[in-house]
């Protein structure tokens, strides 16, 4: 006992020493000077050299959107403290976008009207090299700051709050850096890895969403030293069917505080995150080669780690080409305690039929091979029989999944706008056959078959058609190609 209560001072001291050094670059002096360099990763970092950059000044009143547009690839756009109300979209290459901090007042992007959300999405790109710091994001009703296909991004210090479906949403990217950002309020995930390889998610504190840090068909991620608390989930890993990158793997979730992810679940009805169950701190869903190390994990009142495969998701359309088990499931040491106070219904009927009057600290249910766990005795367990005992110690070993050297630009050939933009854009409220946000594509493909332009002029204005779903919001930072491309691919998908 003397050995466990040591372990969680010292954890709490250092992680907050973590947040006091994130704190540092929020003060009101501005951002710390970044090294020399420029994307430089590998060892855990990412840079940008601000020095030799021209700078774009923009100032309350003016517009940044504007200024994006007068910039060349390698240009510093600068903001200073004032209140934009507008959508940036960076389509450009090498463009590095710094809120200013001024005696603490931030430049603050506003998506809001006489108190209510008019605006979909703050900060979108599609460039690569793209740098986004030091910014305030209120009231938006879609995205915070989302990423299609864009390699090589540095997303740090931002302070996103009620910013709609998503906070950070990086999807189709690769080598990127998610740290020291602040999220609060998001109906969705406040940090939303989706399709991407190569990512670094840390120092950053998630709360009061419905799930805080969601990796979703990615590869190659690092969730490390982040504070998840007070959401309905706190951490997942997750294969979503239906999607062109049907795997997940090679997962590390390390050194996080997951605490007290009790929040009811106000996630969008026929969303996927709306099937959520609150209480419950780390869910890996049908994912592979998850590492679960370090963790203190502890007020979860549905269990503490939940382990399962895709009939988790029976609602969702099936995919055959989508693997539905979680195989070689680590689980290292954790500090685990206080979890499965008030589980969900399944679980309490399991707990009377063995008179237990708690839940699990973990839970595995469904297939998968290949897992094991460490110290099995220092937990409360349910289902994990078929787990071997760990060999593997630790992850010291992998200080992060940076990349030695910036990855080339995506280039998006023709025929690929279309698919990558209805992933991007379309398919969290759109699945092919079952009701989701928004209703089914195949509903859609039989209101407009051979008819792609009236669907690209829907995504440009949308109307209120159905009582029964929500209003879409405009999608018209999409260019015309582009919505014509996405119209198109929606009318060709057959499964």
């Amino acid at each position: 006992m003397k050995k466990f209560l040591v372990l969680i001072i010292v954890s709490a001291i250092v992680f907050a020493a973590g947040l006091y050094i994130g704190k540092v670059k929020f003060s009101a002096s501005g951002p710390a000077a970044p090294p020399p360099t420029f994307f430089e990763g590998g060892d855990g970092s990412m840079a940008v050299d601000l020095s030799e950059k021209t700078v774009i000044e923009v100032r309350d009143g003016e517009s940044i959107q504007d200024a994006v547009g007068k910039a060349n690839p390698g240009d510093l756009i600068r903001v200073f403290p004032g209140t934009y109300h507008e959508t940036v979209y960076i389509d450009k290459d090498n463009i590095s976008l710094q809120g200013v901090i001024q005696k603490g007042n931030w430049p603050t992007m506003d998506g809001s009207k006489d108190g209510e959300p008019v605006l979909n999405d703050a900060i979108l790109y599609s460039g690569s090299n793209i740098l986004i710091e030091n910014f305030k994001i209120v009231q938006y009703k879609g995205n915070g700051i989302m990423g299609q296909a864009g390699n090589n991004f540095l997303i740090r210090n931002n302070w996103i709050i009620e910013s709609g479906v998503y906070g950070i949403f990086p999807e189709f990217g690769k080598n990127g850096l998610i740290e020291h950002n602040v999220l609060q309020g998001i109906a969705d995930a406040a940090i939303y890895v989706g399709m991407c390889d190569n990512i670094d998610v840390r120092h950053n504190e998630v709360f009061e969403s419905v799930a805080g840090i969601e990796i979703e068909n990615s590869r190659h991620c690092l969730v490390e030293n982040n504070y998840t608390h007070n959401n309905t989930g706190g951490i997942l890993a997750f294969i979503t069917p239906g999607l062109p990158i049907k795997t997940c793997y090679d997962v590390i979730i390390r050194d996080n505080f997951v605490v007290d992810n009790n929040l009811p679940n106000f996630g969008k009805p026929g969303a996927i995150i709306s099937l959520l169950p609150a209480g419950t701190g780390i869910i890996v869903m049908a994912a592979d080669d998850v590492i679960i190390e370090n963790n203190i994990i502890t007020g979860n009142d549905n269990t503490g780690i939940a382990i399962t495969d895709l009939s988790f998701g029976s609602q969702l359309s099936k995919d055959p080409d989508a693997e539905p088990n979680p195989d070689r499931v680590v689980i290292l040491d954790n500090v685990m305690y206080n979890n499965g106070n008030n589980p969900v219904a399944d679980i309490k009927a399991a707990m009377a039929t063995q008179f237990d009057d708690k839940g699990p600290d973990i839970l595995a249910n469904g297939g998968g091979v290949g897992s094991c766990i460490r110290n099995r005795d220092m937990y409360r367990t349910w289902g994990l029989d078929g787990y071997a005992s760990c060999e593997l110690e630790s992850t010291d070993d992998v200080k992060s999944y940076l990349l030695s050297e910036p990855v080339a630009p995506r280039v998006i050939e023709q025929d690929e706008k279309g698919k990558l933009a209805f992933y991007g854009v379309c398919s969290g409220c759109h699945a092919y056959d079952v009701r989701m946000i928004g209703p089914p594509t195949q509903i859609i493909q039989a209101l407009y078959k051979d008819n792609p332009q009236g669907i690209a002029d829907y995504i440009n204005a949308p109307i209120r058609k159905r009582e029964d779903f929500p209003e879409m919001p405009p999608q018209n930072y999409l260019t015309e190609e582009t919505r014509l491309a996405v119209a198109e691919y929606m009318l060709s998908i057959n499964k």
